[in-house]
């Protein structure tokens, strides 16, 4: 009887697994790197910095583009002395559609679009500039449609000849979670779910394959100088996933857009997350998948443990601040 329970239990999980094999969508592809077009933004520095410099070792042909011209040219330098290989260089405003069509054309078809451009400001809803909010979901958000817009039907037509294509966007952890401070970041970042997922939708017949790359906090320039006005609650509950070298982020990125992986995460915090917040996302591999129909009870579980600490940090906040005003009346 024990033999006839065990082998009942093992055809569970068989048959499961087979399921899944069959209906995983989009099925699993290969995302070329060598001799391809590489468009990275916010190239110049941190993580697009590092992504550049790894595609060109792999012996894409990269181009870049940021704002600031003087660090463009600093980049361009850096790339060419580490790996011997020319980079294109342009300067835009991500927030003006018109300037990043015309870098777009002027750069020629994409293969691999990285948009990995953003802005990190955190604070209190109540207290921040509705202008900083603005700024945030332009250049988050915005940027993003206004690149994969402009960039598409280059893509498209490029196809046939040249293979596989992605559209990589930078999105953050604080897309999948909000969290104390983080509610116009997070805004701007969550929309790039939605977008990722609808366009997996529209283009996977165009054989371009949509990735979203969620990292932690990343020790990046941006990053290391924005941080310093974080409130301290943000500071403390964003501390419970430790920042990442931009390197490594790179890296996770590089080899999740090369297996045409729609959700991409960074270290184990973010395999979590990516499991507690799969949804009804892409999945291309159906061992993943079973993994996730798995332990999506626990991880929910493990994910109302993190909340339970989060507020239980509020409410200490809270009642140090109530008992500092008694103390002063």
């Amino acid at each position: 009887m024990a033999d006839v329970y065990f082998s009942l239990l093992l055809l569970i999980p068989l048959s499961l697994l087979l399921l899944l094999h069959f209906i995983v969508r989009p099925r699993p592809v290969r995302v070329p790197i060598k001799n391809r077009h590489v468009f990275i933004t916010g190239g110049s520095s941190g993580i697009g910095l590092a992504l550049a410099h790894l595609c060109a070792r792999e012996g894409a042909n990269v181009t870049i583009l940021a704002r600031d011209v003087r660090k463009l040219e600093e980049a361009k330098q850096s790339i060419k002395l580490a790996t011997g290989r020319e980079v294109g260089v342009f300067s835009a405003d991500v927030r003006d559609y018109g300037a990043v069509e015309r870098v777009i054309q002027e750069a020629g078809a994409i293969d691999v679009l990285i948009c990995n451009h953003g802005v990190f400001i955190a604070q209190e809803l109540e207290g921040q500039e509705l202008e900083e909010i603005k700024f945030m979901i332009d250049v988050n958000l915005m940027g993003s449609f206004h690149l994969i817009k402009a960039a598409l039907p280059g893509m498209k037509k490029s196809r046939a000849e040249r293979g596989p294509g992605s559209i990589a966007i930078m999105s953050s952890q604080a897309g999948q979670v909000g969290i104390y401070g983080f509610t116009a970041y997070s805004a701007s970042k969550f929309g790039l779910k939605g977008l990722g997922e609808a366009l997996q939708h529209e283009i996977i017949a165009d054989n371009i394959h949509v990735s979203l790359i969620f990292p932690p906090e990343t020790e990046t320039p941006g990053f290391l100088r924005e941080s310093k006005r974080s409130p301290q609650l943000t500071r403390t509950i964003a501390a419970s996933s430790r920042a990442m070298k931009a390197d490594d982020v790179a890296m996770k990125s590089l080899n999740g857009i090369q297996s045409g992986a729609f959700i991409i995460p960074c270290n184990f915090e973010g395999f979590l997350l990516s499991i507690a917040t799969a949804g009804v996302s892409p999945q291309r591999s159906y061992m993943m998948a079973f993994v996730e129909v798995m332990t999506a009870g626990i991880i929910r579980l493990t994910t109302l443990c993190f909340q339970w600490n989060w507020y239980r940090s509020i409410e200490k906040q809270l009642a140090d601040k109530l008992m500092s005003i008694r103390k002063n009346t």
